[in-house]
């Protein structure tokens, strides 16, 4: 049995984190440490020298998002087993999984294994939905199995580092920003859930709530967790991006896995 598992994820809506935990519980870890570096007071500056390390990321156009990169910047391993993870919503992870494979090896991880699983895009809506409510209980039946495979592969001692589908150089990073859900201030409550949950912290509640959109990086964290529904997006750049999504992105993905 795998004593200690270290779950390293950003996850703004949760997706990334049950992905990761499911893993964590195919491996049958005893001990399992969270590093949640999605918000930013989040700071874990450590080495890692025992156990194994599930590191989670949310694929933002492909890639790797700047601001997740920053957040692992603090945790480094002498040469922990690590297993990568990059949550898509149905359309491609592309480069994101070598490129955190490549930001885990300079960290002193050793990748033995990696997977590509899928969760709802942070675009998805009722109206429009893209890989809704995944994952779902068969993604998250997988991401168990995909963890015992794990398992059973350090108890072989094969600690071979596996082929991993993306390219190097990395496609060119789509710069995001600029727009940003609105408040609807007659179903707004000023309840301050939607600033918790932001990672960049640009939202701010006082009288009124204010979002500084050139910092935003539109995970929707702030609509999703928003229970009354004042937290709109609907720019229309965000309303063409749904469309073209929804209308080549519909047909269900299954999950990626590398050893």
């Amino acid at each position: 049995m795998m004593r200690t598992a270290h779950l390293i994820y950003f996850s703004p809506t949760g997706t990334t984190k049950k992905i990761s935990a499911s893993i964590a519980q195919g491996l049958g870890a005893k001990n399992v440490t969270h590093y949640d570096v999605t918000l930013p007071d989040s700071n874990f500056e450590t080495v890692l020298t025992d156990g194994v390390a599930i590191i989670g990321i949310p694929v933002y156009a492909g890639r790797v998002p700047e601001l997740c990169l920053q957040r692992l910047q603090a945790i480094t391993s002498k040469g922990v087993p690590a297993v990568l993870v990059a949550l898509y919503g149905n359309r491609e992870f592309e480069d994101a999984l070598v490129e955190l494979r490549d930001v885990s090896v300079a960290k002193g991880f050793n990748v033995i294994a990696a997977g590509a699983f899928i969760g709802e895009h942070s675009c998805s809506t009722p109206a429009r939905p893209i890989a809704a409510s995944r994952p779902n209980t068969e993604d998250l039946k997988l991401a168990v199995q995909f963890g015992k495979q794990v398992a059973a592969k350090i108890e072989r001692n094969a600690f071979a580092n596996p082929e991993i589908n993306g390219n190097v150089p990395y496609k060119d990073r789509v710069q995001i920003g600029g727009v940003a859900p609105e408040t609807d201030s007659e179903k707004c409550t000023l309840c301050g859930k939607c600033a918790a949950v932001c990672p960049t912290g640009v939202i701010i509640v006082s009288v009124s709530v204010t979002t500084h959109a050139d910092n935003c990086i539109m995970c929707c964290a702030c609509v999703k967790t928003c229970e009354v529904e004042a937290r709109p997006f609907n720019h229309p750049r965000i309303e063409e991006r749904r469309a073209i999504l929804q209308k080549n992105c519909s047909m269900p993905k299954a999950p990626e896995v590398f050893f």
